[in-house]
């Protein structure tokens, strides 16, 4: 990823759960908080209701490659944070339904850029 770097530790977790803002996806959350730096830092949590380690790891491969996808039409100097809900049925979660919620969440929030900035 280009301009990404990931969240790791619990306090930037905490940080943009706290202060960011709260977009709502059919099968995705997302906080999104400015961070005042030329690069976007993105961190995913899947809860352990979700299921067990596999399925865990494929969510969040899932939401990874789609953010890899959009990456270049995301604007840049923010912190955001994917947490996958642990309500939804695991099979029905595809690929095709996170990038329907992302391109929701990003237009809702105004981070996807526009055709003539690209």
């Amino acid at each position: 990823m280009l301009n990404t770097d990931t969240l790791k530790k619990n306090y930037e977790f905490r940080v943009t759960l706290l202060r960011g803002t709260f977009y709502n996806g059919d099968y995705i959350n997302v906080y999104i908080k400015k961070n005042n730096k030329e690069i976007n830092r993105i961190g995913i949590g899947v809860g352990v209701k979700v299921g067990k380690a596999v399925k865990r790891n494929r969510i969040k491969r899932l939401i990874r490659e789609n953010y890899r996808l959009l990456e270049k039409r995301i604007l840049t100097g923010y912190d955001i944070v994917f947490l996958a809900k642990k309500n939804k049925d695991i099979s029905k979660i595809t690929f095709y339904n996170i990038k329907k919620d992302f391109l929701k969440i990003l237009s809702q929030s105004n981070l996807l850029k526009k055709e003539d900035e690209e």
